[in-house]
């Protein structure tokens, strides 16, 4: 791989008239030469397609698919970049962030990997708070704490093409959980750059804060801590809290702050009972 790598990015969308704009248009206006940006649709309905067809750069695929991690998987295997990344169709990138990945990549070529920090925002754009890490820590991730987004993760496609596809099939909310503990399991060598590199739409229109799905996550988060041989009850309790002490610290020492308040505290007003996400295989299955 050269100097400025190759880089595909993938967005899962459907029904996402409301948003996908400005995701386009965060890829699109990047200072980065080389990208390939994959829209992989499940189907929609909304006027969506019209505005991915404004954007003839973009190559797009819409058809029925078993639920946006599918999607996910189907641009992965389609992508041609070196590095892939994925983007979902409410989040976008901040100027300048694939370029940063490039730069961080080239100085370390052993990297199979590399993340970034994401900031949390509102529907209408307003930060919420920053999700800032310090280094790439397998325990941690192991005993209880996911620290690397998809939205910021790059990953080489030889890996992805190594440890395989994402458990769609088994997982409908926490594939990616499922995935880093993979790449733990593989010692993958996995960087960090000190860049914020994409802003998390936290709003009404996302699964992510519908507590239905939350919860869900929740318990496909058990059954995946219980196949990698973390323990449940007690004993993980201690592992998790162990896990978040040790992150604080690290994040203390190697870049002089740390979070006085848990994103989670930060996040919870903006929760919903039922948000107005949609999903082509129906939300009982997410």
């Amino acid at each position: 791989m050269g100097a400025t790598p190759r880089i595909s990015i993938i967005t899962p969308s459907f029904n996402s008239v409301h948003t996908i704009r400005e995701t386009l248009e965060s890829v699109c206006s990047q200072d980065y030469p080389d990208v390939e940006h994959l829209v992989i649709d499940g189907g929609s309905t909304d006027g969506t397609l019209d505005i991915v067809r404004e954007f003839p750069r973009v190559h797009c695929v819409s058809e029925k698919d078993d639920g946006h991690w599918h999607a996910m998987d189907k641009g992965i295997r389609m992508a041609t970049g070196d590095l892939f990344a994925v983007l979902n169709a409410d989040d976008y990138y901040r100027p300048g962030a694939l370029r940063a990945v490039s730069e961080a990549i080239g100085q370390h070529p052993e990297w199979d990997g590399v993340f970034g920090d994401i900031v949390f925002v509102d529907g209408d754009g307003r930060e919420i708070f920053r999700r800032e890490e310090a280094c790439w820590d397998p325990q941690i991730i192991r005993f209880g704490f996911g620290m690397a987004h998809h939205q910021s993760f790059f990953l080489r496609k030889a890996v992805y093409e190594r440890l395989g596809s994402y458990r769609y099939k088994e997982f409908k909310g926490a594939c990616d959980i499922e995935y880093l503990y993979r790449i733990v399991r593989a010692r993958a060598t996995i960087g960090h750059v000190n860049a914020l590199l994409v802003n998390f739409r936290f709003h009404q229109r996302g699964q992510s804060v519908d507590v239905r799905i939350r919860e869900n996550m929740a318990r496909e988060t058990a059954r995946i801590r219980a196949e990698y041989g973390i323990p449940g009850g007690w004993p993980g309790q201690v592992l998790m809290t162990y896990a978040r002490v040790k992150r604080q610290v690290q994040k203390l020492i190697m870049r002089g702050k740390c979070d006085l308040i848990p994103g989670n505290l930060l996040l919870r007003r903006h929760l919903r009972q039922k948000a107005a996400f949609s999903s082509n295989i129906g939300l009982d299955k997410l």
